[in-house]
């Protein structure tokens, strides 16, 4: 993560904040990083693929 993805996320938090809300949002926005280089990557599944495992899990 940037630090200027950092300083930008917690300038747009209110003036009272807990250290919790801000490790959460701080949290959140890495998983959405995380999740686009996996998409850049090509670490994803078809609709098909997702279909297939969810039904193994589910039956």
């Amino acid at each position: 993560m940037r630090k200027s993805t950092v300083i930008e996320s917690i300038n747009k938090l209110p003036d009272e904040v807990s250290i919790e809300e801000i490790i959460e949002r701080l949290i959140i926005i890495e998983k959405i990083e995380k999740g686009r280089q996996e998409v850049k990557d090509g670490k994803v599944n078809t609709e098909e693929q997702a279909r297939a495992k969810l039904s193994k899990w589910l039956n």
